[in-house]
């Protein structure tokens, strides 16, 4: 008798164990989550309004017509503006402080390029005291460049130029200039330029090629710092420039106020010629400014 034999159990399928249910995610503890939000905009609310108040103020004075005493500048008068423009030479004054900050931005910016490179990327016996000596000349106020630099620049008959009014600039900004071009240098990887070098590059064309566009948000708050000091300096211009005619906007506000009065309406619309330009070049560069500044501030 032929028995059949019993085919093997299947095994028991495995039995899953359930997974504990999912924890909510805690939300990270913040300090300033505890503060009423009224601790935050009051005290800006208070700094907002003692900053802004000066700007209506001189706008108040430079829109509304003379001898009102309206708090709201209505109905709007321009003399003010046209007088200034035209009967005081201000477009002039506005020509010559534009061509002054944009020539002490240009040489300002190649002369800090090209000694933040060296400071940044050679070693020599001499560069710690040549970087405190930079650092030491920021202490030294411009008041007391004023004589020896205008006898340096009687003997080369520059005075009365705007040439000189250029040159004393940019030697006053050259100092921090490039010590924060140097800082942002020193953040752009050396393997980079080695690279370059590998590839067949020479030093000159991997600064140019791989360098040079990592540097410009520094090249931009150098740039902009040496344009906004030399277009408000007052002392260089009115030291080394007689004529009227090569005279910055600093001095022809100068020349609104006399010992005996002063013309406020006309005053205030030089004030805001004065500052439209610096305000537009800020609103434009302002997110390469704060980039260029915190990143030449940190040592690489």
């Amino acid at each position: 008798m032929i028995t059949k034999e019993a085919s093997p159990a299947a095994p028991a399928p495995a039995r899953s164990t359930p997974e504990p249910p999912s924890r909510p995610a805690r939300k990270k503890h913040r300090a300033w989550d505890e503060v009423p939000r009224w601790h935050i905009y009051l005290p800006l609310g208070i700094y907002l309004l003692f900053t802004l108040i000066p700007f209506y103020w001189i706008l108040l004075f430079a829109l509304r017509p003379a001898g009102s005493t309206s708090l709201v500048p209505w109905p709007m008068t321009t003399v003010h503006f046209e007088k200034v423009w035209t009967d005081r030479a201000f477009g002039t004054f506005f020509q010559n402080s534009v061509l002054v900050g944009v020539a002490t931005l240009l040489t300002t910016t190649l002369v800090a390029l090209a000694g933040g490179y060296a400071l940044a990327r050679f070693d020599f016996r001499v560069k710690r005291v040549f970087m405190l000596a930079l650092l030491c000349s920021q202490f030294v106020p411009g008041a007391l460049l004023l004589v020896p630099l205008f006898e340096i620049f009687a003997g080369l008959q520059m005075i009365n130029s705007l040439g000189s009014v250029i040159i004393a600039e940019t030697v006053f900004q050259l100092p921090l200039s490039m010590i924060l071009i140097s800082n942002f240098i020193k953040n752009v990887p050396y393997s980079l330029e080695e690279a370059a070098w590998v590839d067949g590059c020479g030093r000159m064309r991997a600064f140019r090629v791989v360098v040079l566009p990592l540097l410009r948000p520094g090249l931009i708050a150098v740039g902009s710092f040496a344009f906004v000091h030399s277009w408000n300096h007052f002392l260089f211009a009115l030291m080394f420039l007689n004529n009227q005619e090569k005279q910055t906007i600093p001095v022809g506000l100068n020349t609104l106020m006399s010992a005996d009065s002063v013309d406020l309406g006309a005053l205030a619309a030089g004030g805001i010629i004065a500052a439209v330009p610096v305000v537009i070049v800020f609103a434009f560069i302002q997110k390469w400014l704060i980039t260029g500044f915190s990143a030449g501030a940190v040592k690489g």
